[in-house]
């Protein structure tokens, strides 16, 4: 008798864990607020960067390319919520929910505006503000299809003032950038590469501390 109950309860206590464990890989499928992660051209296979290099013309603000490095620390953004509003760290983002995208390196937002794109003639898109404060033309729509943003979902980002699509562009800088490819934004979405995916990065989760950036150095020269 005490062999079966034993038996009972052990058989109890592994279904329990192995509920667990299947909730908690199911909660990491989710891009969440406070994430910190690359962000994927899954069509010129680039990820998003930035780095303290001003445009030469047009704003004049901070440069933001695409690089097929995987490995430098220059192409890590923040998710967060939009200005003035607060998610829970480790709150899963739900689709058409307004972001930004703070660069970790240099605290200045994924920005767009109504300047022209150096090389296309596209829209411009900066990185711009002090220590991750901005305006609203920081802000981008996650748009996916399902209820929550999903770590394997290809997805495009509008900016919520010009509804312009963050795009990637074939077209290459020269030096001091030589060889990154431009980043800009477009209406049209359709012939353009502006399809994205979450790659490399810390995804935050509830309950987890948030003292994760000095874990961080810069590689980039």
């Amino acid at each position: 008798m005490l062999d079966i109950s034993f038996s009972k309860a052990y058989l109890l206590c592994c279904a329990t864990l192995i509920l667990i464990r299947w909730t908690e890989s199911k909660s990491v499928e989710y891009v969440t607020c406070g994430t910190v992660a690359k962000l994927y051209n899954i069509d010129l296979k680039v990820r998003l960067h930035s780095h303290d290099v001003k445009y030469g013309a047009g704003s004049g603000q901070q440069s933001v390319t695409g690089t097929d490095l995987s490995e430098d620390i220059n192409s890590h953004w923040e998710i967060k919520a939009q200005t003035g509003k607060h998610c829970k760290r480790g709150e899963p983002i739900k689709c058409g929910s307004i972001v930004r995208f703070t660069h970790l390196t240099t605290k200045k937002n994924l920005h767009s505006h109504l300047f022209s794109s150096p090389l296309s003639g596209n829209q411009e898109v900066s990185a711009y503000g002090n220590d991750g404060v901005g305006d609203t033309g920081d802000h981008w729509y996650a748009d996916c299809s399902g209820d929550y943003w999903e770590r394997d979902d290809d997805i495009r980002l509008k900016h919520v003032d010009t509804g312009a699509y963050l795009m990637a562009s074939s077209l290459s800088y020269g030096r001091p950038i030589n060889g990154q490819k431009e980043i800009a934004a477009v209406k049209n979405p359709g012939p353009f590469s502006t399809h994205w995916r979450v790659k490399e990065g810390i995804f935050i989760h509830k309950d987890e501390p948030n003292d994760f950036h000095s874990d961080y150095l810069h590689t980039e020269l």
